[in-house]
Protein backbone atom coordinates (compact mmCIF):
# COMPACT_ATOMS: atom_id res chain seq x y z
CA UNK A 1 0.00 0.00 0.00
CA UNK A 2 1.70 3.04 -0.96
CA UNK A 3 1.50 6.10 1.35
CA UNK A 4 1.83 9.88 0.58
CA UNK A 5 3.00 11.95 3.35
CA UNK A 6 2.85 15.57 2.36
CA UNK A 7 4.59 18.20 4.38
CA UNK A 8 2.85 19.35 7.68
CA UNK A 9 1.77 23.36 8.34
CA UNK A 10 0.18 25.40 10.32
CA UNK A 11 -2.22 27.66 10.98
CA UNK A 12 -3.55 28.81 14.20
CA UNK A 13 -7.31 28.49 15.01
CA UNK A 14 -9.59 28.87 18.16
CA UNK A 15 -6.14 29.85 19.09
CA UNK A 16 -4.68 26.88 18.54
CA UNK A 17 -1.58 26.28 16.91
CA UNK A 18 -3.14 23.83 14.05
CA UNK A 19 -0.96 21.12 11.77
CA UNK A 20 -2.61 20.45 8.80
CA UNK A 21 -2.07 19.02 5.20
CA UNK A 22 -3.28 20.97 2.09
CA UNK A 23 -2.98 19.31 -1.27
CA UNK A 24 -4.03 19.92 -4.58
CA UNK A 25 -4.28 23.33 -6.37
CA UNK A 26 -7.56 22.90 -8.46
CA UNK A 27 -11.31 21.66 -8.04
CA UNK A 28 -13.59 22.11 -5.07
CA UNK A 29 -12.17 22.15 -1.55
CA UNK A 30 -12.35 18.82 1.19
CA UNK A 31 -11.69 19.11 4.37
CA UNK A 32 -10.95 15.81 6.08
CA UNK A 33 -11.13 15.31 9.72
CA UNK A 34 -10.31 12.00 11.53
CA UNK A 35 -11.51 10.06 14.57
CA UNK A 36 -10.68 9.78 17.92
CA UNK A 37 -6.93 9.14 18.71
CA UNK A 38 -5.86 9.75 15.36
CA UNK A 39 -4.54 12.38 13.57
CA UNK A 40 -3.88 13.78 9.87
CA UNK A 41 -1.44 9.90 8.84
CA UNK A 42 -4.80 8.52 8.74
CA UNK A 43 -5.61 9.57 5.51
CA UNK A 44 -2.18 9.28 4.35
CA UNK A 45 -3.34 6.69 1.26
CA UNK A 46 -6.54 9.18 0.72
CA UNK A 47 -5.15 12.91 -0.30
CA UNK A 48 -2.74 12.13 -3.25
CA UNK A 49 -6.01 10.02 -5.02
CA UNK A 50 -8.68 13.00 -4.22
CA UNK A 51 -6.12 15.79 -5.16
CA UNK A 52 -5.90 14.58 -8.85
CA UNK A 53 -9.82 16.59 -8.62
CA UNK A 54 -10.06 18.45 -5.32
CA UNK A 55 -8.51 20.90 -3.49
CA UNK A 56 -7.63 18.89 -0.16
CA UNK A 57 -7.07 19.79 3.62
CA UNK A 58 -6.71 17.09 6.60
CA UNK A 59 -6.01 18.70 10.18
CA UNK A 60 -5.21 17.83 13.64
CA UNK A 61 -8.22 17.70 15.78
CA UNK A 62 -7.29 20.51 19.03
CA UNK A 63 -5.60 17.86 21.40
CA UNK A 64 -4.66 15.16 18.50
CA UNK A 65 -1.98 14.51 16.22
CA UNK A 66 0.76 17.77 16.58
CA UNK A 67 -1.53 20.25 16.94
CA UNK A 68 -2.08 22.20 20.56
CA UNK A 69 -3.16 20.82 23.37
CA UNK A 70 -5.30 22.95 25.88
CA UNK A 71 -5.88 22.22 29.17
CA UNK A 72 -9.66 22.04 30.27
CA UNK A 73 -12.63 21.01 28.50
CA UNK A 74 -12.68 19.38 24.90
CA UNK A 75 -16.28 19.54 24.31
CA UNK A 76 -17.90 18.73 20.98
CA UNK A 77 -18.30 22.41 20.58
CA UNK A 78 -15.24 23.05 21.16
CA UNK A 79 -14.39 20.90 18.22
CA UNK A 80 -16.84 22.36 16.00
CA UNK A 81 -15.31 25.55 16.91
CA UNK A 82 -11.89 24.48 16.16
CA UNK A 83 -13.08 23.15 12.59
CA UNK A 84 -14.88 26.49 11.60
CA UNK A 85 -12.01 28.50 12.72
CA UNK A 86 -9.43 26.45 10.62
CA UNK A 87 -11.56 26.47 7.34
CA UNK A 88 -11.58 30.52 7.74
CA UNK A 89 -8.28 31.09 9.11
CA UNK A 90 -7.46 29.59 5.23
CA UNK A 91 -10.46 31.39 3.83
CA UNK A 92 -11.80 27.66 2.58
CA UNK A 93 -15.33 28.46 1.22
CA UNK A 94 -17.84 26.07 1.02
CA UNK A 95 -15.89 22.95 1.42
CA UNK A 96 -17.00 19.21 1.57
CA UNK A 97 -16.43 17.38 4.70
CA UNK A 98 -15.53 13.86 5.01
CA UNK A 99 -15.65 12.44 8.46
CA UNK A 100 -14.20 9.61 9.87
CA UNK A 101 -15.75 8.33 13.42
CA UNK A 102 -15.77 10.88 15.87
CA UNK A 103 -14.55 13.29 13.20
CA UNK A 104 -18.28 12.44 11.52
CA UNK A 105 -19.51 13.27 15.03
CA UNK A 106 -18.17 16.81 14.25
CA UNK A 107 -18.59 16.80 10.78
CA UNK A 108 -22.43 16.18 11.20
CA UNK A 109 -22.30 19.12 14.06
CA UNK A 110 -20.80 21.73 11.79
CA UNK A 111 -23.25 20.91 8.79
CA UNK A 112 -25.83 21.53 11.24
CA UNK A 113 -24.68 24.49 12.47
CA UNK A 114 -23.38 26.21 9.82
CA UNK A 115 -25.94 24.45 6.40
CA UNK A 116 -24.70 26.94 3.97
CA UNK A 117 -20.87 26.46 4.47
CA UNK A 118 -20.88 22.78 3.41
CA UNK A 119 -20.91 21.52 -0.02
CA UNK A 120 -21.64 18.02 0.18
CA UNK A 121 -21.07 15.19 3.30
CA UNK A 122 -19.55 12.06 3.59
CA UNK A 123 -19.62 10.41 6.74
CA UNK A 124 -17.50 7.62 7.74
CA UNK A 125 -18.24 4.69 10.21
CA UNK A 126 -19.49 7.98 11.64
CA UNK A 127 -20.20 8.62 15.92
CA UNK A 128 -23.68 10.02 16.43
CA UNK A 129 -25.86 7.78 14.27
CA UNK A 130 -26.64 5.72 17.66
CA UNK A 131 -26.00 5.53 21.40
CA UNK A 132 -24.29 2.30 21.31
CA UNK A 133 -20.36 2.32 22.19
CA UNK A 134 -17.53 -0.38 22.76
CA UNK A 135 -17.40 -1.33 26.80
CA UNK A 136 -13.42 -0.50 26.17
CA UNK A 137 -14.44 3.17 25.96
CA UNK A 138 -16.79 3.41 28.53
CA UNK A 139 -14.24 1.87 30.76
CA UNK A 140 -12.18 4.87 29.52
CA UNK A 141 -14.16 7.35 31.02
CA UNK A 142 -13.83 6.20 34.45
CA UNK A 143 -11.66 8.11 36.84
CA UNK A 144 -8.19 6.54 37.59
CA UNK A 145 -8.77 3.63 35.12
CA UNK A 146 -9.36 6.04 32.23
CA UNK A 147 -5.63 7.07 33.39
CA UNK A 148 -4.34 3.91 33.36
CA UNK A 149 -5.72 2.35 30.43
CA UNK A 150 -4.52 4.99 28.22
CA UNK A 151 -0.95 5.04 29.81
CA UNK A 152 1.26 5.07 26.44
CA UNK A 153 2.49 2.13 25.53
CA UNK A 154 3.68 0.56 22.14
CA UNK A 155 1.34 -2.96 22.75
CA UNK A 156 -1.70 -0.13 24.08
CA UNK A 157 -1.34 1.82 20.89
CA UNK A 158 -1.71 -1.17 19.30
CA UNK A 159 -4.49 -2.24 21.19
CA UNK A 160 -6.15 0.74 21.08
CA UNK A 161 -6.63 0.35 17.31
CA UNK A 162 -6.87 -3.31 16.76
CA UNK A 163 -11.13 -3.08 17.11
CA UNK A 164 -10.55 -0.30 14.40
CA UNK A 165 -9.80 -2.42 11.18
CA UNK A 166 -10.25 -6.31 10.06
CA UNK A 167 -6.47 -7.24 9.09
CA UNK A 168 -4.61 -5.89 12.27
CA UNK A 169 -1.29 -6.42 10.21
CA UNK A 170 -2.28 -3.34 8.72
CA UNK A 171 -0.89 -1.80 12.56
CA UNK A 172 2.07 -3.38 13.10
CA UNK A 173 5.06 -1.36 12.73
CA UNK A 174 5.12 2.13 11.61
CA UNK A 175 1.84 2.97 12.26
CA UNK A 176 2.24 1.67 15.84
CA UNK A 177 5.31 3.23 16.52
CA UNK A 178 4.17 6.68 14.80
CA UNK A 179 0.71 6.93 17.06
CA UNK A 180 2.63 5.49 19.80
CA UNK A 181 4.86 8.67 19.62
CA UNK A 182 1.88 10.80 18.94
CA UNK A 183 0.08 9.32 22.11
CA UNK A 184 2.73 10.43 24.20
CA UNK A 185 3.39 13.61 23.72
CA UNK A 186 2.82 16.08 26.09
CA UNK A 187 -0.78 16.64 27.03
CA UNK A 188 -1.87 14.56 24.35
CA UNK A 189 -3.16 11.48 27.24
CA UNK A 190 -5.30 14.35 29.08
CA UNK A 191 -6.30 15.56 25.87
CA UNK A 192 -7.79 11.79 24.84
CA UNK A 193 -9.87 10.99 27.91
CA UNK A 194 -11.32 14.92 28.19
CA UNK A 195 -12.68 14.58 24.25
CA UNK A 196 -13.87 10.98 25.56
CA UNK A 197 -15.40 11.85 28.64
CA UNK A 198 -16.96 15.27 27.02
CA UNK A 199 -19.37 12.74 24.61
CA UNK A 200 -19.51 9.48 26.73
CA UNK A 201 -19.74 7.97 30.31
CA UNK A 202 -19.66 4.74 32.09
CA UNK A 203 -23.28 4.22 30.13
CA UNK A 204 -22.59 4.84 26.71
CA UNK A 205 -22.89 7.91 24.98
CA UNK A 206 -23.88 11.28 26.80
CA UNK A 207 -27.95 11.91 25.83
CA UNK A 208 -27.18 15.54 25.49
CA UNK A 209 -24.34 14.80 22.53
CA UNK A 210 -26.11 12.15 21.17
CA UNK A 211 -29.61 14.02 20.93
CA UNK A 212 -27.89 16.69 19.11
CA UNK A 213 -26.99 14.61 16.13
CA UNK A 214 -29.48 11.81 16.23
CA UNK A 215 -32.65 13.67 16.20
CA UNK A 216 -31.26 16.25 14.17
CA UNK A 217 -30.61 14.18 10.62
CA UNK A 218 -33.72 15.42 9.07
CA UNK A 219 -32.42 18.65 8.60
CA UNK A 220 -29.49 18.30 6.77
CA UNK A 221 -29.73 19.22 3.61
CA UNK A 222 -26.00 19.16 1.56
CA UNK A 223 -25.93 15.85 -0.07
CA UNK A 224 -24.36 13.12 1.61
CA UNK A 225 -22.65 10.09 1.37
CA UNK A 226 -22.59 7.26 4.07
CA UNK A 227 -19.48 4.93 4.19
CA UNK A 228 -18.97 2.09 6.15
CA UNK A 229 -17.14 -0.88 7.02
CA UNK A 230 -19.72 -3.78 6.91
CA UNK A 231 -17.43 -5.69 9.78
CA UNK A 232 -16.81 -2.71 12.01
CA UNK A 233 -16.45 -3.92 15.66
CA UNK A 234 -16.97 -0.46 17.60
CA UNK A 235 -20.22 1.19 15.32
CA UNK A 236 -22.18 -1.68 13.91
CA UNK A 237 -23.45 -1.06 10.39
CA UNK A 238 -26.99 -0.75 11.27
CA UNK A 239 -26.42 2.80 12.21
CA UNK A 240 -24.81 3.36 8.30
CA UNK A 241 -28.40 2.19 7.49
CA UNK A 242 -30.23 4.20 10.35
CA UNK A 243 -28.80 7.63 9.24
CA UNK A 244 -29.74 6.54 5.31
CA UNK A 245 -33.61 6.18 6.33
CA UNK A 246 -33.36 9.87 8.17
CA UNK A 247 -31.25 11.95 6.06
CA UNK A 248 -33.23 13.33 2.96
CA UNK A 249 -30.40 13.72 0.25
CA UNK A 250 -28.17 10.62 1.59
CA UNK A 251 -26.47 7.46 -0.18
CA UNK A 252 -24.74 4.75 1.33
CA UNK A 253 -21.42 2.29 0.51
CA UNK A 254 -20.84 -0.71 2.55
CA UNK A 255 -17.32 -2.16 2.39
CA UNK A 256 -16.98 -5.53 2.39
CA UNK A 257 -14.16 -7.25 4.14
CA UNK A 258 -13.47 -4.45 6.14
CA UNK A 259 -13.44 -2.84 9.74
CA UNK A 260 -14.17 0.75 11.05
CA UNK A 261 -11.31 2.77 9.03
CA UNK A 262 -12.60 2.09 5.17
CA UNK A 263 -10.16 4.72 4.34
CA UNK A 264 -7.22 3.12 6.07
CA UNK A 265 -7.94 -0.44 5.34
CA UNK A 266 -9.31 -0.09 1.71
CA UNK A 267 -8.56 2.95 0.14
CA UNK A 268 -8.81 2.41 -3.12
CA UNK A 269 -12.45 1.55 -3.01
CA UNK A 270 -12.47 4.36 -0.56
CA UNK A 271 -11.12 6.84 -3.00
CA UNK A 272 -12.88 5.65 -5.84
CA UNK A 273 -16.32 6.13 -4.33
CA UNK A 274 -15.49 9.17 -2.53
CA UNK A 275 -14.25 10.90 -5.86
CA UNK A 276 -17.55 9.61 -7.77
CA UNK A 277 -19.70 11.10 -5.40
CA UNK A 278 -18.32 14.64 -5.23
CA UNK A 279 -17.85 14.88 -8.84
CA UNK A 280 -21.60 13.68 -9.33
Amino acid sequence: MSSQMPEDKYVVASGINTRYWSVGDRGSPVILIHGFGASVEIWQHNVSALSNNHRVYALDLVGFGRSDKRSGKYSPSFLLNHLNEFATALHIERPSLVGLSMGGAVSLLYTLAYPEKVQKLVLVDSVGLGDKIIPLMRLMTLPILGEIMTTPSRMGTYLFFKPTVLDSKILKGAFTDLYYELFSLPGAQEAKLQTLRSICNIFGLRKTFIQSTMSNLSRITAPTLIVWGEQDALLAVGQARFAMGEIPNAQIHICKQCGHMPNFEKPEEFNGVILDFLSG
